[in-house]
């Protein structure tokens, strides 16, 4: 079973918000005392933290969807519907949340690092909240909205000062046994170490995190053994640590060429940063150490005997060192504690983003119609924030929050709009997004205010005077039944009179 995952796509959803209380205050002597209903609760929100317990996103591999409380209803007599609770994600430190295309949305470092993934949506308002001069008594409340889903890929980037690279089974997990306290799995075959693994060193005043990324192989930048998956996890780093097996067993492998290869891959990996944009070294410049491990066996002081001229002619420092006998081990500690505090003093001093304020347009109307085909016709979008959440407010149940609606669009200028875009009476309108969006046959005259309400819960300009009252329903069924009863009553008369005979007595009819 997996225990580390370092990559995971995320499903949000931010809670709902509850509806809008239509209700009326009834008291003694005064049954309509006015409206008292609530607004409902606004949803609860979706939100990564960055949290110091948490070092794998192995939570969210097996649960990738995550959704918030959602807002309770508004109730009669003021009654507000709750809040609904946020949603609080751990993330380790070094967390990359993208969006599903691959656009970075916010780098997290730091414990304490917030930041909302999926908003809440606000809770419909009761009628209370909704009454004017015009309309005292609404018989209608708004609706809540949706929470906000979205689709999050997050990536964990190691926030280590020191990289430890190399071949498989080259000692980097001895190493950081040996100097740390971290316990990662050591076994003799290649590919123990199937995580990073992170420590903490401590060499005088120096106090630095080290990691130990799985072993690299040539075609690794490619993707290859495990290359991509923990390339990422030295992008942080200050310093870079080659660790060379002296005491390799396959004849055809040595450190010269070991380190040529793991070279390679890094630099082409490096290729593909943009490194510029968040102001460390890029990779291949920053510092290195070059380590020769395994230099207590009598093949390794060989080898790292025969090779040490070479490497030092790369103006680097290169030290001899055994994970297991604990040879070089300080000197090693403090020298990397010197690079990462020459590193850290180099890094710029961290600025406050800027505050943009981006004010709108006095002119803008914020909404727009285009023209479009739609079921082998032309037909009219409005598209913008306010139709768009207006429709999703509106219960089309009830006509008078229909009207509302209208009311609503009118003020806004979406009739003006249409008029401009050339649409005329029955044209298709639809308002939304793709097939989310309400579709409807416009009728001009439907513009007006309250003064066309009807009963609560209803609007004159929806009513269809065409189709008959329920009186003259029932006059027109008397006259139905008057009239087939006058055409028995005409037919038994045309009997008694002898203009009928009866088949089964006129023999002579043959």
């Amino acid at each position: 079973m997996a225990t580390f995952v370092d990559r995971v796509q995320l499903q949000v959803l931010g809670g709902s918000g509850g509806h809008g209380a239509a209700s009326i205050r009834r008291e003694k002597f005064k049954p309509l005392a006015g409206p008292d209903g609530a607004d409902g609760g606004r949803g609860g929100d979706v939100i990564l933290e960055v949290d110091a317990s948490t070092t794998t996103l192995l939570e969210y591999h097996h649960r990738p969807h995550q959704k918030a409380t959602s807002g309770g209803f508004g109730k009669g007599d003021m009654r507000h519907g709750v809040r609904g609770g946020d949603l609080i994600l751990p993330v380790p430190d070094g967390t990359v949340v993208t969006d599903e295309h691959g656009t970075v949305l916010i780098d997290m470092i730091g414990i304490g690092t917030r930041y909302v993934a999926a908003r809440g949506g606000s809770g419909g308002l009761g009628n209370a909240a909704l009454a004017n001069a015009h309309r005292k008594a609404p018989g209608f409340a708004l609706l809540g909205e949706p929470g906000q889903e979205r689709t999050l890929v997050l990536e964990l980037k190691s926030v280590a000062d020191v990289a430890l690279v190399g071949y498989p089974s080259a000692g980097k997990s001895s190493l950081i046994a040996a100097m740390s306290a971290a316990r990662p799995k050591i076994a003799d075959y290649p590919f123990t170490t199937l995580v990073p693994n992170l420590g903490v060193v401590e060499a005088g005043q120096h106090r630095y995190t080290i990691a130990d990324v799985p072993g690299l192989i040539p075609g690794a930048s490619q993707g290859k053994g495990l290359g991509l998956d923990f390339l990422r996890h030295i992008e942080r780093c200050h310093v870079i640590v080659h660790v060379l097996d002296s005491a390799a067993l396959e004849s055809d492998r040595d450190p010269l060429a070991d380190l040529t290869t793991i070279e390679h891959e890094l630099a082409t990996y490096a290729a593909s940063l943009d490194e510029e944009t968040d102001g460390r070294v890029p990779l291949m410049e920053r510092p290195s150490v070059i380590v020769l491990n395994k230099t207590d066996l009598p093949d390794g002081v060989d080898m790292a005997d025969m090779v040490r001229e070479q490497l030092a002619e790369r103006d680097v420092p290169v030290l001899d060192v055994s994970a297991v006998s604990r040879k070089g081990l300080r000197e090693l500690s403090f020298t990397l504690g010197e690079l990462v505090e020459q590193a850290r003093a180099t890094l710029p001093v961290p600025e406050a983003a800027p505050i943009v304020i981006a004010p709108r347009a006095v002119d803008e109307k914020g909404f727009r119609v285009v023209t479009e085909q739609y079921d082998g016709g032309t037909a009219y979008r409005v598209q913008g924030d306010k139709p768009e959440r207006w429709v999703r407010q509106t219960d089309f149940t009830n006509d008078e929050a229909v009207g509302f609606l209208a009311d609503r669009l009118a003020k806004l200028g979406v009739e003006d709009q249409l008029y401009a875009a050339g649409a005329v009476a029955g044209s298709t309108v639809l308002i939304g997004p793709g097939d989310d969006a309400v579709v409807f046959d416009w009728e001009p005259t439907m513009v007006g205010g309250a003064e066309m309400l009807g009963r609560r819960g209803t609007d004159d300009r929806f009513e269809d005077h065409s189709r008959p009252t329920r009186e003259v329903k029932k006059e027109q069924q008397r006259a139905r039944t008057a009239e087939r009863m006058g055409r028995i009553a005409a037919m038994e008369a045309e009997r008694k009179a002898g203009h009928w005979a009866d088949p089964a007595s006129d023999e002579g009819s043959r």
